[in-house]
């Protein structure tokens, strides 16, 4: 059968593969990073541990809600199919054009760069300072909420090896769902083990005694500290500061903890779906929250949460002023001495490719739903010789690939955690709105705790965004301009689009 005329996926997706894809999406390189940022904001071992339990529980309760939608309507595109189920098709493109445009490819794009630089580590030519060629610098642009940029613009062999992932995860993914899952699961088992290893070691042989008294004897004193022009300010947090503040410290955790939601995108080939899915959100999501949780318990195990910036050593610098936030590096340094580095590059390597291999897979699965809605190109919506959106795969590709070259994926991700957000909420709301739409509709599975628990989500989430627009404007406001510039081009699309094959 021709690729053109192949319109089914292959489900070949069990419940184990589903749940290494949530699990696998969701582990990348932030866990080993954040903490330092947060532990920065909120300057508390006991509010840190608060701002990964409430991560944790947040990203739980989301995930058992999405259970319900999941099995309601197992199809490719998850979570767009919701949002065009519960909303209209407006609502629907504007969350696939936000995760075209940054969610999905910016984030390829940064854990592919993460990749690269990491294993900088081994081979130092791969560096960005190594340029092969370099249109030029562009930026710092002053905006109403702040500046974005400046964005050096060229290839260099960072971005070269960023890009080479890139290349090759795609490859693999047009050969099939197999093989795919293949590389997802040794990925996920192999990153998982060494979490957990890491997680075990550090209890037994990382006990430092002096930072478990910094940290323990003094738990609930917050506070905020910046580090600008050589001098170190600490401000203390207290009554409505500190819970504003907490909002802010989630936003690297609540990062950290995303794409759980990809294994919606892949319904298509999930084997029993409405069991499978909601079951996988549950296994994936609860696994890496205690992962999470454990991992955090572990940095305040070996390290002091407060350090002094630009000290000897990694005990000296504490959690806070971990050398480039590299908290997980330094715990390591602890327990192995200066081979640490070395072993924590390559677990974060390991951790990046099989993140992206899950990215990539997932990601084109959405395009595809909405090609077959006419709102994304024609092609898209084609399964190849192999079952699955080929096109789609090499569209996200390029996309992300000039990501990567253009140096702007970082700014775009710190931008649209804040829809990410409204999006989860306009999902989750979705339950209670299809219940009216729909209330004869099967449903194998129903959202734990309803109506109360799904409703905490969207009371939490929706204050959370609210904090944030007023504490992080400069993450907020272009997050929201990025998804309402999407009205425009959903009425072109709408009225041009349809005749438009491709842009690969």
């Amino acid at each position: 059968m021709a690729a053109e005329e192949r319109q089914e996926f292959r489900r070949a997706l069990n419940l184990l593969d589903s749940t290494t894809i949530v699990v696998g999406s969701m582990i990348g390189s932030g866990i080993f990073i954040v903490s330092a940022d947060i532990a920065r904001t909120i300057g508390s071992p006991g509010w840190l541990l608060v701002v990964w339990f409430l991560t944790g529980i947040i990203t739980l309760i989301a995930a058992l809600s999405y259970g319900e939608l999941a099995a309601m309507m197992p199809q490719a595109g998850g979570q767009y199919v919701y949002l065009r189920e519960s909303y209209g098709s407006l609502t629907g493109f504007l969350y696939g054009w936000t995760l075209f445009l940054v969610i999905q490819s910016g984030t390829i794009a940064a854990v592919s760069i993460a990749f690269a630089r990491f294993t900088g580590v081994f081979i130092p030519w791969f560096s960005a300072s190594q340029w092969i060629f370099k249109i030029g610098t562009f930026g710092p642009y002053t905006m109403p909420f702040g500046s974005m940029g400046p964005y050096n613009v060229g290839l260099h062999t960072q971005n070269l090896l960023a890009i080479a992932s890139i290349v090759i995860l795609t490859w693999v993914n047009t050969k099939g769902i197999k093989e795919g899952k293949i590389i997802q699961n040794i990925f996920t088992f192999t990153k998982t083990a060494a979490l957990l290893g890491l997680i075990v070691l550090g209890f037994i042989l990382g006990r430092n005694a002096q930072a478990i008294s910094a940290n323990f004897s003094d738990m609930w004193n917050a506070t905020i500290s910046e580090f600008r022009n050589d001098t170190l300010t600490v401000h203390p947090l207290l009554g409505v500061a500190l819970y504003s503040t907490l909002g802010a410290a989630m936003v690297g955790s609540l990062f950290s903890a995303d794409a759980w939601n990809n294994i919606t995108f892949t319904a298509g080939e999930v084997i029993n779906p409405k069991r499978n899915i909601p079951l996988s959100l549950a296994l994936g999501t609860g696994t890496v929250t205690i992962l999470y949780f454990l991992a955090n318990i572990v940095y305040l195990n070996v390290l002091p949460l407060h350090g002094t910036p630009n000290a000897a050593t990694v005990v000296e610098r504490g959690i806070q002023f971990a050398a480039s936030d590299r908290v997980a590096t330094a715990a390591t340094e602890v327990i192995f001495g200066s081979g640490g580095a070395f072993i924590m590059a390559a677990f974060i390597m390991v951790s990046t490719f099989g993140c992206n291999n899950g990215l990539i897979l997932s990601g084109a699965r959405v395009y595809f739903a909405m090609a077959k809605d006419n709102l994304f190109f024609k092609s898209v919506g084609n399964l190849n010789e192999h079952s699955v959106p080929s096109r789609g795969l090499l569209t996200q590709g390029v996309w992300a690939s000039i990501l990567c070259l253009s140096g702007t994926y970082s700014d775009l991700l710190d931008y649209v955690v804040f829809a990410v957000l409204i999006f989860y909420v306009l999902t989750i709301s979705g339950i209670f709105i299809l219940r009216r739409k729909r209330p004869d509709a099967d449903r194998p599975y129903k959202a734990f705790g309803y109506p109360v628990v799904p409703s905490l989500y969207i009371v939490i989430a929706s204050l959370i965004c609210v904090d944030l627009l007023f504490v992080r404007p400069n993450f907020t406001w272009p997050g929201l301009v990025i998804v309402l510039l999407g009205i425009p081009v959903y009425f072109l699309w709408h009225r041009h689009g349809t005749a438009v094959e491709s842009i690969v």
